[in-house]
């Protein structure tokens, strides 16, 4: 590979420097961008779209600017964009997809959600590559999480196994920001903004009350990037509370009742998947074959003004939970900006012939990751890491929360 269009993804000069001195290449990705030579010819290539998963802001973007890529650059007349995720591809029963045009594509980034539909769960393989192979298929992105990218794989595996022509690029879609080897995913930023606006408003509502609490639920399942973020974002937060970080329901409230002792008030935060030990073990899975978690967010509401009266403190205490108004959002300027050059990636990378690979953003440049290697694991806040202790300084919670 040409050293120009690699770029290091470890940054341990140790290690770095006696992979030189032995004459090893350094790992690296191959950074993402339009390529010397092609490999499908346009005039004939047939391509789909599929969007899968939970809402992100900016879903409508990525797949505009993949549509006006094909077209207006390359030239390719045919684009399909399959409805409702996966199931689009797999059910007998599917709506047939939508022949997705420029001026189809046009507007659609003024509003949020997904134009395709999506759906969540695996669906069966050979069924998906049957589908691909009935339309020619020969060029699919699919724009989703985790779930989304091991389903691509096995796309990938299957098309491999009956020997096909057929490319697979994935577009990394997590509102979470949480898919390894990538710095940031497409939505994060809109979700931080929104999710600012209700940290304000638990502000307000918790200094107009007499020992106000305000309380706010964020996304984060498994990793507390945004709830982080929006802590830095408004520093009247006195508590963030990620999966990353254990506490203990007297660890809330002794630092909640300090806050008020001191301020008056206390605006906490918290991820949605922290604290899961607090509460009862989940029984059901979804359809993505994640174990549904518990609501932290009403244990916290219901439990923690009930401790504080029986320390004879009475509170008020206002709760908001944001989640499914931040999904639906459109993508603010920024994050629009940043699905368009992800989905010019993907269709650079798809053209070119690359399968088996998501686009990434790694140290402000637009990389080609395999997908194999995006989902070896979930990217999560590292708790002795820059990010978690600014959050600590800012709130000036404790390191112990037990």
């Amino acid at each position: 590979m040409d050293p120009s269009k690699r770029l290091l993804f470890r940054a341990d000069l140790d290690e770095l420097r006696t992979q030189f001195l032995a004459g090893i290449d350094p790992p690296a990705f191959e950074l993402a961008g339009p390529q010397e030579n092609i490999y499908f010819e346009p005039d004939t290539l047939k391509c789909g779209i599929v969007t899968c998963g939970g809402l992100c802001p900016g879903l409508n973007d990525v797949i505009r600017s993949i549509v006006v890529c094909l077209r207006e650059r390359y030239g390719v007349a045919t684009i399909h964009g399959f409805r409702f995720g996966f199931t689009g591809l797999a059910e007998q029963n599917a709506l047939p997809p939508i022949e997705l045009t420029t001026r189809r594509v046009s507007q659609i980034h003024e509003v949020g959600g997904t134009v395709l539909g999506s759906s969540r769960g695996p669906q069966p393989v050979d069924e998906m590559v049957d589908t691909l192979e009935r339309l020619g298929i020969q060029l699919l992105f699919a724009i989703g999480g985790d779930g989304t990218l091991r389903g691509a794989h096995s796309i990938v595996e299957e098309i491999r196994r009956r020997d096909l022509k057929i490319a697979v690029v994935g577009v990394p879609k997590t509102i979470d920001n949480d898919i390894s080897f990538i710095d940031t995913s497409f939505g994060f930023d809109t979700a931080v903004e929104a999710a600012r606006q209700a940290t304000r408003a638990a502000y307000v509502e918790a200094s107009c009350h007499r020992s106000g609490i305000g309380l706010v639920k964020l996304m984060g399942r498994d990793s507390g990037f945004i709830a982080s973020f929006a802590t830095l974002a408004d520093t009247q937060v006195g508590l963030c509370l990620i999966p990353e970080v254990a506490f203990s329901l007297d660890g809330v409230v002794r630092v909640a009742r300090q806050r008020i002792e001191r301020d008056g008030y206390v605006v906490i935060v918290v991820a949605e998947g922290a604290g899961q030990d607090l509460l009862p073990e989940a029984t059901e899975w979804d359809a993505s074959g994640n174990r549904r978690q518990g609501d932290i967010g009403t244990f916290l509401r219901e439990n923690i003004p009930e401790r504080m009266r029986a320390e004879g403190v009475s509170v008020s205490l206002k709760y908001i939970d944001p989640s499914y108004m931040i999904r639906s959002l459109p993508a603010n300027a920024r994050d629009a900006n940043f699905c368009l050059r992800l989905g010019h990636a993907a269709v650079h990378a798809g053209m070119a012939g690359k399968t088996d690979t998501v686009i990434g953003s790694w140290r402000r440049r637009l990389t080609l990751v395999p997908i194999p290697t995006a989902v070896s694991s979930r990217k999560k806040v590292a708790t002795d890491g820059y990010l978690y202790r600014t959050v600590i300084s800012v709130t000036g919670q404790p390191d112990d929360m037990l």
